[in-house]
């Protein structure tokens, strides 16, 4: 009699790790996916600072503080990458907007701005997956049946702090 109670709460649990797990998986592929989606808007927010570097709105100091920016946030490694990401932030501030710009360089620049939107945007989401993924993986439950297996925490840049 026991026994046809235990069974069936046992698959009921054993379905609920099973469930668990996969929308652990799930979370961790959103935070893959978002941070991907950043990186390819960075990248490219770091390719139009380029062009803007080597274009006549700019003086050659900007030019050269763009252009060394640039290269630093394209090249740089995971660990500093925040640093990278901060300081072509605060280069692309540099930026005067009021200075005569030709048709190409208008275009660079409402292209950056509207890259900065997306970016922020980027931003959130990448913020949020992974807050939601580090909240449920502090859960008991996926603690003491290692549900995450091997996959590594989640980390927030500190970039995505800063107000790009």
């Amino acid at each position: 009699m026991k026994l046809v109670v235990v069974i069936p709460l046992l698959i009921l649990f054993l379905w609920y790790l099973s469930f668990s797990a996969t929308r652990l998986d799930r979370l961790h592929h959103r935070v893959e996916t978002s941070w991907a989606n950043l990186d390819g808007l960075l990248q490219r927010r770091a390719a139009i600072a380029l062009e803007i570097a080597h274009s006549e709105i700019v003086d050659p100091a900007t030019s050269m503080i763009l252009t060394s920016a640039s290269h630093l946030a394209r090249e740089a490694s995971i660990e500093s990458r925040s640093d990278a990401e901060s300081g072509l932030t605060g280069a692309l501030g540099l930026l005067l907007t009021d200075q005569p710009a030709t048709g190409v360089e208008k275009d660079l620049l409402r292209e950056l701005s509207e890259l900065t939107d997306k970016i922020r945007v980027a931003i959130a989401l990448h913020v949020d997956a992974v807050s939601r993924t580090i909240m449920v993986r502090k859960k008991l439950v996926f603690r003491i049946f290692r549900l995450a297996g091997r996959a590594p925490l989640p980390v927030k840049y500190e970039f995505e702090e800063d107000v790009i």
